[in-house]
């Protein structure tokens, strides 16, 4: 190491002139850096749901639904439908747009005394102007199921204009220009936007303001830990600049890779400047500490000693996020795993090669740390470690009693963890979007698409009426409110043709009524040009997990017990989607914390030389998992996309405070051979640094509680808590194992502090 350490100081300039070269680089290609919020593009192409979902949109015009939603007191009034037939045109011209549905530009099918007659609902060149065409066309849509509850309320008060987008337009784009068109027509009535496209382009807005306001806090923050607890310049600046560069050099990656911001990997930066000054700080410490004359000298022997555990603390917390490439469901978590990771790893790089080049460079040594170190002791040694290590070696027996209570107690707590995976839960309660959710779910049975796909004949009587069967079967569900097939309009126009409502029993019958409807705007999205797919299409109301799983598994059932040679189902949609995604958030927790935990035990045992000793340094660690993952259960904070994270990222981080004790206390205790004063000079040394660690880390995270998205600031309370967590039981519990596992060699705490 000493070797090792004499070649960077030999080396600087190249280090720091590299370093800036590389920063230059990566800074410019930020400006390429693009956001992609849509959770579809996400999803595995090998996976049956997702494969089955993304076909629709290709297959069907789009399955990506926005929605529009005029409410006023009365909508049945020549104003609203002016209203919505206007919403309705600009719709229609707005590029990216396969369909739109709405009232003023509905299909219908009716007997007239001419005979049957599909048209619109209503006239849209000569719309009902006189209150008694106006109060018919409201009896005559009631009295129509297509239309109650799907494009007018059930209390008259709110319509809803419905488009699909093209499978290949810029969902993002798209939704951002008719939020501005329609707002911008000045419409009287209050407007809510709904559905996946609409929900997609707010949290695109929503990670912008977070990454704008949010950064700088965090960085501000960490500063004034840095400058209270190192008070020096160089103990604020030198942490700082590490982490900003790595977050450059990480982003900078991103965009050369043509990766995108997700709403998970929009935290990276805040990760990085969290964690990312950790290194900095140990090495600055482990500076401040060692007392010569000659500065340089110094400030080799400070670097040969601190390299290793820092350099064993960056790739065990690498580990932590690369283990979400792992049984990650989601293509967004694989990517955050991967560059969080390399974050990690670069900001390592620069605390043990640009950090001491700087050092030396600009003579940026302490000049008063000897005087500092000689004189008095700082606050965080005589309030909080000088006591600690007394209550250490006084009652180890009681705090290994009090964490065993308190892991008891967070195991039983653990039973009670959710799952969630509704998008809506990813607002505040006030948010427009989460409101406009709401009142979509209350009036209109909610903005989740459901897709029935049959493959099979679709003019044979034998599928149109299975697939009626299943529209039926679907409703029975309370938070279905409608469904809509090629089955109901065939049934609808066998209906107005005098016949009763119902599928007719010959082939050619079914093929007559067909005719009809060839050139309807409907028919591409419910059936394939060759006629050999056709869908239901609906929407689910409840965003409640339970709700979601339970129609899922009835509705398999049922296609299991239906499906025939003649005519195969299949069953997809967001519910489908979310079904996945919530099985996938259990397996994907429990497969990246088991190759965590095994890979950092691995890698602690091998490089300490001693598979025991890195059982010791997980054993905080998991203590901490435990706690946190009860806290959650008591708490109620769900399991979601963003805090399945924690649990790896808990691990990863945490076992950097046990690794600096661990190789802090075999340096010591090779060097005095004594295992009490080894713990107390380790706790005396090292735990400064831990303290300011946490403090600084958890600062950092605590900041998320802030932003805009609720996943976000669950994510931020839970590491903070995970970093106090595993940091009090590095210095705390970590100890009294190592005091109890070593009792034979222990000496009377008397002695050790005389």
């Amino acid at each position: 190491m000493e070797k090792f350490t004499k070649l960077i100081l030999k080396l600087k300039w190249l280090i720091i002139l590299s370093v800036f070269a590389l920063t230059s680089l990566f800074s410019y290609q930020l400006k390429n850096l693009t956001i992609n919020s849509d959770i579809i593009s996400s999803l595995p192409d090998d996976d049956l749901v997702a494969k089955l979902y993304k076909n629709i949109g290709s297959e069907f015009g789009g399955n990506d639904m926005g929605m529009i939603v005029l409410e006023t007191d009365n909508i049945f009034t020549k104003k609203v439908l002016e209203d919505v037939k206007q919403v309705t045109d600009s719709l229609k011209i707005t590029e990216g747009i396969s369909t739109v549905t709405s009232i003023t530009d509905v299909l219908d099918i009716k007997t007239t005394e001419f005979g049957l007659e599909i048209g619109k609902l209503v006239d849209e060149y000569e719309l009902p102007t006189r209150q008694s065409e106006l109060d018919s066309l409201k009896k005559y849509v009631f009295s129509k199921e297509m239309y109650k509850g799907s494009i007018v309320s059930e209390d008259a008060t709110a319509t809803l204009v419905l488009f699909t987008l093209l499978d290949d337009a810029d969902k993002q784009a798209v939704a951002k220009e008719v939020k501005e068109k329609i707002e911008a027509l000045g419409l009287s009535e209050k407007l809510y936007f709904g559905g996946l496209p609409m929900m997609m382009n707010d949290i695109t807005s929503l990670i912008v303001a977070d990454m704008v306001w949010l950064i700088p806090i965090v960085f501000i923050l960490i500063a004034l830990i840095l400058l209270l607890s190192f008070r020096s310049v160089r103990g604020v600046i030198l942490p700082l600049l590490t982490a900003a560069i790595s977050v450059v050099w990480t982003l900078g990656i991103m965009a050369l890779a043509d990766y995108e911001i997700t709403i998970i990997s929009n935290m990276i930066p805040i990760i990085l400047l969290a964690i990312g000054s950790a290194y900095t700080i140990h090495v600055i410490n482990s500076i401040n500490l060692n007392v010569e004359k000659d500065r340089k000298k110094a400030l080799i022997k400070a670097l040969s000693f601190i390299i290793v555990p820092v350099i064993l603390a960056s790739v065990t917390t690498a580990i932590g996020f690369i283990s979400f490439v792992f049984g990650a469901y989601l293509a967004m978590i694989q990517d955050f795993g991967i560059f969080t990771s390399l974050g990690t790893l670069i900001a390592l790089v620069l605390s043990i090669f640009f950090v001491p080049s700087l050092i030396s460079a600009f003579s940026m040594y302490n000049k008063n740390t000897e005087k500092t170190n000689t004189n008095k002791k700082d606050i965080i040694s005589n309030i909080i470690l000088q006591p600690l290590a007394k209550l250490l070696f006084k009652h180890p027996k009681y705090i290994f009693s009090v964490w065993g209570i308190l892991i008891m107690i967070s195991i039983s707590a653990m039973f009670f963890i959710q799952t969630s995976v509704n998008m809506n839960a990813y607002f505040k309660k006030d948010n427009p979007t989460r409101v406009a959710e709401d009142i979509m779910q209350k009036k209109f049975g909610g903005s989740m698409p459901i897709y029935i796909v049959f493959e099979g004949d679709m003019q044979s009587p034998e599928v149109l009426k299975l697939m009626k069967k299943t529209g039926d079967f679907m409703e029975t569900d309370h938070n279905i409110n409608t469904t809509q097939s090629v089955a109901d309009l065939i049934e609808e126009m066998n209906n107005a043709m005098g016949e009763s409502k119902k599928i007719p029993d010959d082939k050619a019958k079914i093929e007559q009524l067909w005719f009809l409807l060839d050139g309807q705007d409907i028919m591409p999205q419910l059936v394939s040009d060759e006629l050999d797919k056709g869908i239901i299409q609906s929407k689910f109301a409840s965003a409640t997990t339970s709700d979601i799983e339970n129609f899922d598994e009835k509705m398999k059932k049922f296609i299991a017990e239906n499906s025939n040679e003649n005519c195969k189902i299949q069953l997809t949609g967001m519910p489908s989607v979310y079904v996945k995604l919530n099985s996938s958030l259990l397996s994907s927790q429990f497969s990246s914390l088991i190759i965590a935990i095994f890979m950092v035990l691995v890698i602690v045992g091998l490089i300490l030389r001693s598979p025991l000793k890195g059982i010791f340094a997980a054993v905080p660690v998991v203590a901490t998992i435990i706690v946190l993952f009860g806290f959650m259960g008591a708490t109620a904070i769900p399991l979601d996309i963003a805090t399945v994270l924690v649990g790896s990222i808990a691990l990863g981080i945490g076992i950097d405070y046990s690794i600096h004790i661990i190789v802090g206390f075999n340096y010591k205790l090779k060097e005095n051979g004594d295992v009490h004063k080894a713990i107390e000079s380790t706790i005396m040394t090292s735990g400064k640094a831990i303290i300011i660690n946490v403090l600084s880390v958890a600062a950092g995270f605590l900041v998320l509680l802030f932003s805009q998205l609720v996943p976000l600031q669950n994510f931020g309370l839970l590491v903070a808590i995970s970093m106090i967590s595993s940091g009090l039981g590095s210095l705390t519990l970590l100890p009294v194992v190592l005091i109890l596992a070593n009792r034979k060699k222990k000496i009377t705490a008397k002695q050790t502090f005389n």
